[in-house]
C-alpha cells in the first residue's frame, strides 16, 4: 500500500471517529455526485481547539521578518491582518511583500540562491519545495513542529503534513490552506429542474448546455452554463489537469497522472486521453462567457456569486465566498465530475472503465479529484538570522494555529482552505461566517470526498515544477484555446518541453524525485 493511500485512509477514519452523530456514509453517484457530508459538530459536542500562545510580551522585540508571498489580494490578506496581533503578544514586527503570482517562485529563488537573503521566510506553493531544498535554503523545521503546542502539529490533516509540509522525510514548511478543486452548481435551479449534479465531465457539458444563455439571477440579462478560468499565466493550467486526471490516472494515487512510473514519458503527451480531454476544456468555453479565453479566477468567481453562472469549478474558496452574496444557499459542492473510460498507457487509446483499469471507480465512474497546488504554505529561509528564524517561524506557527487558522479558512477573503481536522468536525467557525448549516456540511462533504479518494491525484513536485506546468503547459493549452494549435500539435508540445526539462536535469534523477512524490516503492 503507498503511503498517500494510507494517508487518505487515515484522513477518512480521523474525520469520521471525530465527528459526532455520524451520518451514513453515500456514495458520490447515489446523490447524483453530492459528495457525503462531514456531520456537525457544536462547541458543546466538540473539544473546542486550542488557542495560540498566551502574550509573550517583548520576546521578539526588535526583530523584523520580511515574509515574500502572493498578492491576490488573498492569501497576503491574512499575513497582514495578522500582523499587528502578533506583534503586540511578541514585540516582532512583521513585513509582508506580496507580488504576482507569476513572480513568487523566480523572486524566492532568486533570493536564496544569490545569497542575497532579503526575506526571512516565503509563504508560497509547496510544489516547489524540490527546487529549495535541494541546495538547502530552507530551514528544517521537524523538531519544531513536533514540539510546538501553539501549532497542534497533530490536528493537520495527514495528507497536508506529509505532501505540503515534507520533502525527503524532513518537514520544510507550515500549511496555511488546503487545496482541492471541486465542482460548485446552482443547487436552487438544478434542484427546482430534477437535474443531478454531475457526476461525469460528459454530464457537466450537458447540464451547461441547458443553462447557457438563460438568465439565472433574474436580472432580465442571459446568463452562462459555465464559468472556468482560461487566461494565461494566471494559474489556469490546474483546470485542465483536473479535467484530465480521470481518463490519465485509474489505479489510485500512486499511479500518477503526469508521466509514466517506469520511464518518465508524459502523459499530457500524444494520446487519446489528453486530446479528449483538451477537447473537453475547449467545449466549456462554448457555453460559458465570451472573454472567458480572458477570465481569470477572480472573473469566474464573481460570476458565479452575482448568479450568473449554473457551473463553476475552483479550489474552496467559492463556498466561503457565497455567503451574503446572491449565491449564498444557492451553492452546492461536489467531487470533481470523472469519466468512463481511462488511458490505456501501452497503447495510448481510451479503454472502458471495470475491475481492472478503474478499480476504485463508483458505478463505473472514474473519479480522480486533483489537489491542486496543494495549499499555501510558509518556510523559513535557512541563512536568515537565528532571530529572524525564530520569529518568522512563530508568525507562522500562530497563523496555522486552531484557533486563527480555525476563522480564516472559513473567509473567503484569505485564499485559505480547510486542511485541519478540527475544521472539519467543529462547524460553529462555519456558522459564525455566514454558512448555513446546510451549505457548510455540503461544503466540507465534497472536500472531504475528495481527500478521502483512493483515486486522489497528487500535483506534480520534481525539481523544475514550475517550469513544467507554468511555462510549458500553460503556454500551450493557451495555444489550443486560442486556435493556435490543434490538439495534435498541443499535445507534442507538451511532451517536447517536459522532456527537454527532464533531459536538462537528468532523467534518471527526475524519474526517482517523481516516484518518491508518489510514494512509489523502485
Amino acid at each position: 500500500m503507498s503511503r498517500f493511500r494510507s494517508i487518505a485512509i487515515a484522513v477518512g477514519l480521523i474525520l469520521v471517529e471525530t465527528a459526532c452523530n455520524a451520518a451514513p456514509s453515500v456514495s458520490p453517484a447515489s446523490t447524483g455526485g453530492a459528495a457525503a457530508s462531514v456531520p456537525a459538530a457544536t462547541s458543546s459536542s466538540a473539544p473546542a481547539p486550542s488557542g495560540p500562545a498566551a502574550s509573550q510580551g517583548d520576546k521578539f522585540k526588535g526583530v523584523n521578518v520580511n515574509i515574500l508571498t502572493f498578492n491576490g489580494p488573498q492569501v497576503a490578506e491574512p499575513l497582514q491582518r495578522r500582523a499587528p496581533d502578533w506583534e503586540k503578544l511578541t514585540g516582532g514586527h512583521v513585513n509582508v511583500v506580496a507580488v504576482g503570482f507569476q513572480t513568487i517562485y523566480d523572486k524566492a529563488l532568486l533570493d536564496a540562491s544569490t545569497g542575497t537573503n532579503a526575506f526571512d521566510a516565503y509563504v508560497f506553493n509547496p510544489q516547489w519545495l524540490g527546487d529549495f531544498t535541494g541546495p538547502g535554503y530552507l530551514l528544517d523545521l521537524t523538531d519544531r513542529v513536533n514540539n510546538d503546542p501553539q501549532l497542534n502539529w497533530q490536528d493537520i490533516g495527514p495528507f497536508f503534513r506529509d505532501f505540503n509540509a515534507s520533502y525527503n522525510g524532513k518537514v520544510y514548511t507550515i500549511p496555511l490552506d488546503g487545496d482541492f478543486h471541486m465542482v460548485y452548481y446552482r443547487k436552487d435551479i438544478l434542484e427546482k429542474d430534477g437535474i443531478k449534479p454531475p457526476a461525469t465531465w460528459d454530464d457537466y457539458l450537458t447540464v451547461a448546455a441547458k443553462y447557457q444563455g438563460q438568465d439565472l439571477n433574474a436580472d432580465g440579462q442571459p446568463d452562462y452554463g459555465s464559468c472556468i478560468a482560461k487566461k494565461k499565466g494566471a494559474q489556469s493550467y490546474w483546470w485542465i489537469i483536473s479535467i484530465a486526471a480521470g481518463l490519465l490516472q485509474g489505479k489510485g494515487t500512486n499511479d500518477g497522472a503526469f508521466f509514466n512510473t517506469t520511464d518518465m514519458t508524459p502523459l499530457f503527451g500524444p494520446n487519446e486521453a489528453m486530446t479528449k480531454a483538451l477537447e473537453t476544456y475547449a467545449k466549456t468555453a462554448e457555453v460559458g462567457p465570451p472573454d472567458e479565453l480572458n477570465m481569470d479566477v477572480g472573473g469566474s468567481r464573481g460570476l458565479f456569486t452575482t448568479g450568473r453562472c449554473a457551473l463553476t469549478m475552483d479550489w474552496g474558496d467559492v463556498g466561503t465566498l457565497a455567503p451574503g452574496t446572491y449565491a449564498e444557499d444557492k451553492t452546492g459542492a461536489t467531487i470533481t465530475p470523472g469519466w468512463k473510460q481511462v488511458l490505456d498507457r501501452a497503447t495510448g487509446k481510451l479503454v472502458a472503465c471495470d475491475a481492472t483499469t478503474c478499480p476504485n471507480a463508483v458505478d463505473g465512474v472514474n473519479y480522480a479529484p486533483f489537489a491542486s497546488f496543494g495549499g499555501w504554505s510558509g518556510a523559513i529561509n535557512a541563512k536568515a538570522p537565528a532571530a529572524n528564524q525564530d520569529a518568522a517561524y512563530d508568525f507562522l506557527s500562530y497563523m496555522s494555529s486552531p484557533a486563527i487558522s480555525g476563522v480564516d479558512v472559513t473567509l473567503g477573503k484569505t485564499g485559505y482552505n480547510p486542511y485541519r481536522t478540527s475544521q472539519f468536525t467543529n462547524i460553529q467557525p462555519w456558522l459564525d461566517a455566514g454558512l448555513s448549516q446546510g451549505a457548510a456540511e455540503n461544503y466540507l462533504g465534497a472536500i472531504k470526498a475528495s481527500l478521502t479518494n483512493a483515486n486522489m491525484v497528487l500535483d506534480l513536485r520534481i525539481p523544475l515544477t514550475k517550469r513544467y506546468e507554468q511555462d510549458v503547459l500553460d503556454t500551450a493549452v493557451s495555444q489550443y484555446l486560442a486556435k493556435e494549435l490543434d490538439a495534435t500539435a498541443t499535445e507534442q508540445a507538451i511532451a517536447d518541453g517536459w522532456n527537454a526539462i527532464t533531459d536538462e536535469v537528468g532523467k534518471d534523477k527526475q524519474l526517482a524525485a517523481y516516484v518518491a512524490s508518489l510514494g512509489v516503492a523502485r
